[in-house]
């Protein structure tokens, strides 16, 4: 009988490489992001009476802090694939 779906639903292909391809992918983006973060909480910090952080410190210190935000969203798009792949 054409056009009929069996009752067993079959596993989604996991590629257990792809975690860490993702992780390299997402660090810039996530660096990037984090180094925003911390100007934009310098420029606010102003406004408190503490001194302003400048750029290029704030991406000096967004390089160790970029890696927990890569494994924070890379768990996420995990979610997000793995969803996609089951539904």
């Amino acid at each position: 009988m054409s056009g009929t779906r069996s009752p067993s639903k079959t596993a989604p292909a996991t590629d257990p490489g792809r975690s860490w391809k993702l992780r390299i992918i997402l660090w810039p983006f996530a660096t990037g992001t984090v180094a925003i973060n911390l100007y934009l909480l310098g420029l606010i910090g102003v406004s408190v009476g503490l001194p302003a952080i400048p750029p290029v410190t704030a991406l000096w210190l967004s390089l160790p802090l970029g890696l927990p935000a890569t494994w924070a969203a890379a768990r996420w798009v995990g979610q997000l694939i793995r969803e996609a792949e089951v539904g």
